[in-house]
């Protein structure tokens, strides 16, 4: 009797944050569509961060920085992926630009929100779109602004973390930009231990990772920052193998 109770609260709750979490993206595209065309794209960084932590909050997760965020860039940002929330939870710790597949842009309003929030799109499959991608990386690097990536390029399970794809560190070597290694983790609030409840990989489907989430009770998203570092004489294959040490014990610790 007493778990069905609990199960039936945990669906309330879930519906009661899912309602709210769709009234919330629609708010973000009616600023994106309205408000955004006034806004300097500074004001437009603190209007997607501040979108950000309040999508964390409407899911009924907690933020949990850990370390130093960078202040300014250029920096680029290098992190394990392992769920839909992992953008939204590195933008409401800092605002950051990804480099997304070209797919996304494409997505209904979640394409609008990803391009409103400054994304860099690339075509995976193209030799030639992934020199022009480390050109204009280049040039965000020069106008001191802050990228990020997910050098696994698909979500893991969160208990392993895949081999690093280093073609995108390129642009930081030919820069000398630094690079800040983070490591992204869900914990349960209850017991301290990582969750697994916002994977996404496999067969598991978008729906049942987002319901998993907006059931959960206490659940936490760590963003925790290491120390940026520049390449040093490494070349990117050599650095991508050190950052992947990096990020094991960030997303561990």
């Amino acid at each position: 009797m007493a778990n069905g109770l609990h199960k039936i609260k945990n669906s309330l709750r879930a519906i009661w944050r899912g309602l709210r979490l769709l009234a919330h993206v629609g708010k973000g595209a009616w600023i994106v569509a309205f408000r955004f065309p006034q806004l300097h794209y500074w004001q437009q960084h603190e209007h997607v961060q501040a979108w950000a932590a309040t999508l964390m909050l409407r899911a009924g997760v907690q933020l949990q920085i850990k370390g130093e965020p960078p202040v300014k860039g250029p920096v680029m940002l290098v992190s394990n992926h392992i769920s839909w929330l992992d953008i939204p939870m590195m933008h409401a710790a800092r605002h950051c630009r990804f480099i997304s597949k070209s797919d996304v842009k494409g997505w209904p309003i979640i394409g609008t929100l990803a391009t409103a929030a400054g994304t860099l799109y690339i075509q995976r499959s193209s030799r030639r779109d992934a020199m022009r991608m480390v050109t204009d990386m280049e040039a965000a690097f020069k106008r001191g602004e802050i990228l990020a990536v997910f050098p696994e390029g698909t979500t893991g399970d969160g208990r392993e973390l895949l081999s690093f794809h280093s073609n995108l560190l390129e642009a930081a070597v030919q820069c000398d930009a630094p690079v800040q290694p983070v490591g992204l983790r869900f914990v349960d609030g209850k017991t301290g231990e990582t969750s697994y409840a916002a994977t996404y990989v496999g067969d598991e489907t978008l729906l049942g990772s987002v319901w998993r989430v907006l059931s959960s009770d206490q659940l936490q998203a760590v963003v925790h920052y290491g120390k940026p570092e520049t390449a040093q004489g490494r070349d990117r294959r050599v650095w991508a193998k050190d950052l992947h040490a990096e990020v094991d014990k960030l997303r561990q610790g």
